[in-house]
């Protein structure tokens, strides 16, 4: 007798939030940029019981921004992506929750460690149990990625999968140099973070931005539009970047840092003149792309000059996450979750133009006024500080919607 073979039960969850990581993770990253920016302006003020001895505060922030915030946009987006990259479905439902818990028990564990919060006496466990549940979050990342792309034979990819490691490794120092109470190991690794989310921003970018600008505009009634790449740039782009990262933090020869920043703002400059239509600015989730990579570009002739003209490095690392971090994340989460919730990217959210203007004026207000009036200069992070939360609060209100009902088509996505 010949067998039937019976159709298989198409892939569900038990929430719409749960359909794909791009639902969940750019929820909770838009929730935590507001709460963690909030609590970073009490710690900023001396306004908590953080203990410095354990942890320098200022690495409290730039951990979780590093690899709490945009590790989260990262992971929404890649294990989206690779979906679509491989064919091979990524996480859902209680698997996605189980990768997500991991990622959220890790920020409680620093949220409550930068509130003093004492567990057996010492704050110090609260780092511990965040180390574990962060190695797991991102150990569950890089697996189920590493398996799509090593199924479908999809090597090209493995670029992606080398930062993933390194941005291991790098979280592993951080937590390294806090149990031995070395800050230069705990400095480390929250630059090796950054400088390789920068290092994915600009991997990730130089895909996605020309295919959104190429289907933004051809979509959107004018002719089709067909926009330069070239391997060369590429290349020269990382190659300037770990150079650059190599003399920033372990040769400070003033020479060496001009140099390969000026190489990084040079070839990307480039980059975005073979990218450049005038159509984009009539396109709030084009323009806004364009916008933060040429903000990447001036924070590298930041700090190209830096050596030269005397402020302080934190401006031009500021203006690096900023444009790299802050901007090119809202713009990706506010153009993807409409293409994956099968609604309009013609047709975004009338909001939009006012969370990138007001991403604009945390740039502004953090990183140029600064160098012109410096006696404001913590009225300028204070006004930096609420334009940022400003921005999330309009995302929540404008996508938190969408993000957590079913698409309209009825599929899972």
């Amino acid at each position: 007798m010949q067998s039937i073979k019976l159709p298989s039960k198409p892939p569900s969850s038990p929430h719409p939030i749960l359909n794909l990581s791009f639902r969940i993770f750019f929820s909770a990253a838009a929730l935590f940029a507001v709460v963690t920016m909030l609590l970073w302006a009490f710690v900023f003020t001396g306004h908590t019981e953080i203990d410095a001895q354990v942890l320098n505060p200022l690495y409290w922030h730039g951990h979780e921004m590093i690899y709490g915030y945009a590790l989260a946009v990262i992971a929404g987006f890649l294990l989206t992506a690779v979906k679509t990259w491989t064919g091979v479905m990524m996480p859902h439902g209680y698997s996605l929750l189980a990768i997500f818990t991991c990622w959220l028990l890790a920020r409680l564990g620093w949220l409550a460690f930068g509130l003093g919060v004492a567990i057996a006496g010492s704050s110090v466990w609260l780092l511990y149990a965040a180390a574990l549940f962060d190695m797991l979050f991102i150990g569950a990342m890089a697996f189920v990625i590493c398996r799509a792309v090593l199924q479908v034979k999809q090597y090209k990819q493995m670029g992606i999968l080398a930062k993933l490691a390194l941005l291991t490794l790098g979280n592993g120092l951080c937590y390294w140099g806090i149990i031995s109470a070395d800050m230069a190991i705990t400095r480390v690794g929250i630059y090796l973070g950054f400088y390789l989310i920068i290092g994915l921003v600009l991997t990730i970018g130089r895909r996605v931005v020309p295919f959104f600008i190429e289907r933004g505009l051809s979509g959107g009634g004018t002719d089709n539009v067909t926009l330069r790449n070239s391997k060369t740039q590429d290349i020269a782009s990382l190659a300037f970047l770990f150079a650059f990262f190599l003399a920033d933090l372990f040769y400070p020869n003033k020479y060496l840092l001009t140099i390969t920043a000026l190489g990084v703002a040079v070839v990307n400059i480039i980059r975005l003149l073979g990218w450049y239509n005038r159509g984009i600015w009539q396109k709030p989730l084009l323009w806004s792309l364009y916008i933060a990579f040429l903000g990447m570009c001036l924070s590298f002739l930041l700090y190209a000059l830096q050596p030269w003209l005397g402020y302080p490095h934190s401006i031009a690392m500021h203006g690096l996450a900023i444009a790299g971090v802050g901007m090119m994340t809202v713009a990706m989460m506010t153009r993807v979750s409409l293409g994956h919730t099968s609604r309009s990217i013609h047709q975004p959210p009338k909001t939009v133009n006012v969370m990138y203007g007001l991403m604009v004026l945390v740039f502004i207000s953090r990183v140029l006024l600064p160098l012109v009036d410096m006696s404001h200069y913590l009225a300028w992070i204070m006004v930096a500080q609420s334009a940022w939360i400003a921005c999330f609060v309009l995302f929540c209100i404008s996508y938190l919607p969408m993000l957590t009902r079913p698409r309209p088509d009825g599929l899972l996505g």
